[in-house]
This record gives structure tokens, C-alpha cells and sequence, in this order.
């Protein structure tokens, strides 16, 4: 518990990481139209990319999956060992906070994106391995069904399998399916979308409009 305590100032670290918006402060630095107004008013790289500028779209999306990379990557340096039992369950709590800070800002009236590439480098800095098995399912799926959405909602299905698959049971495994069932459920218009069979498919002419963040 002393361990916890010591180290509990990294999960708000987190989550004020993941608070930040780089849909925003792209747009903001680039002179491009605010991106919750703008749009589907979602603040991810795909409705900025509607803004035509394809250089801000690509920042958006570096900015968004970095944060996730680096709040763990910190979490990871400061508390040393990952075997130990409380440092994992640390390890966890920092993955689920930088995360729901990207859904959830506090900077920005509690209203993010659908957290796809935060999630991405938050299992990349977890380990390359996962995060390599977790593209994979993504790119095999979009190739084959042409659907991003698709994609997305089966990586997160097999992210937290992969995992357990890996390295067993452990903390950061309810931290990894906690993640999987909070990205399920921003991705839920998706889910209508693909069951009416109105999703937009890649390459699609209406793609850029509809595709998950």
C-alpha cells in the first residue's frame, strides 16, 4: 500500500496526458477550423483530415497515439520492475487513465475521440510483441472486410486474449480488457452503422467521414 501511495501522483500524470487534445492543438497551430465544431465534431485525425490538410491529420494522429506511449513509458521507468505484483496492477491503472483521458478530457469538457491510436501505442509501450499481434488483427481485417471500424473493434476483442496469451493472468490484464470494452463502446455508432450496413468501407468516397479514431 506505501508503493501505491508513493506512486499514485503517475495515474493522474496520466490521465492529464491523455487529457490532452492534438486535434486541437493541431488545428489551433495549423489555423485550421476547431474540430469540435468542425465536422462530425469528433477530435481525432480523421475529422481533422476533412479539413483537406493531410500534414495535420498525420500530427493528429502521431500526437494522440504518442501520449499513450509516453505516460507508460514513464510509468514503466519510474516504478522499475514490471514483476513485481503492485508495480503491474500501477502499470495497469496508468494504461486505463491515459486512455480514458483521451476519451474523457478534462480539458475539454470530457468529450475525446474513440481512443484507436492512443489505445495502439499504450500496447506498443506494454510490449512490442502485443502491440505487433494487435496491429496485425487490425490490418488483416481492414484488408480483407474494408472496414476501419471492423478493424478496430476486433483488435480490441483480441488485445486483451493476446495479452493473457503472452504473459498470463495479472492486473494489467482487466487493465488492457477494461480498455477493449471502453473502445466497444465509443465505437458504438459503428456498430449500428455496420449491422444496418451503412458503414463506409476504406477507400470508400465517404470514408474520410466516417472512419473510428
Amino acid at each position: 500500500m506505501e508503493t501505491f501511495l508513493h506512486y499514485f501522483w503517475l495515474i493522474p500524470l496520466a490521465y492529464a496526458l491523455g487529457s490532452i487534445s492534438f486535434a486541437v492543438v493541431v488545428s489551433k497551430a495549423m489555423g485550421l477550423p476547431d474540430p469540435y465544431t468542425h465536422g462530425s465534431k469528433n477530435p481525432g485525425a480523421t475529422n481533422v483530415l476533412r479539413t483537406g490538410n493531410k500534414l495535420a491529420a498525420v500530427l493528429t494522429l502521431l500526437g494522440d497515439a504518442a501520449k499513450g506511449w509516453v505516460a507508460v513509458t514513464i510509468a514503466r521507468v519510474v516504478l522499475g520492475d514490471p514483476a513485481s505484483e503492485m508495480n503491474n496492477m500501477l502499470l495497469g491503472l496508468v494504461a486505463v487513465a491515459v486512455f480514458l483521458g483521451h476519451l474523457y478530457p478534462i480539458f475539454h469538457g470530457f468529450k475525446g475521440g474513440k481512443g484507436v491510436a492512443t489505445a495502439a501505442d499504450i500496447l506498443f509501450a506494454i510490449s512490442w510483441v502485443l502491440g505487433l499481434a494487435t496491429l496485425g488483427t487490425w490490418l488483416i481485417v481492414a484488408f480483407f472486410m474494408r472496414y476501419s471500424s471492423l478493424a478496430a473493434l476486433c483488435a480490441a476483442v483480441f488485445a486483451p486474449l493476446y495479452f493473457t496469451f503472452l504473459f498470463g493472468l495479472q492486473p494489467m490484464s482487466l487493465a488492457i480488457l477494461i480498455m477493449s470494452l471502453l473502445l466497444i463502446y465509443r465505437h458504438r455508432s459503428n456498430i449500428r452503422n455496420l449491422m444496418n450496413g451503412t458503414e463506409t468501407r476504406i477507400g470508400s468516397k465517404k470514408d474520410s467521414q466516417q472512419k473510428a479514431q
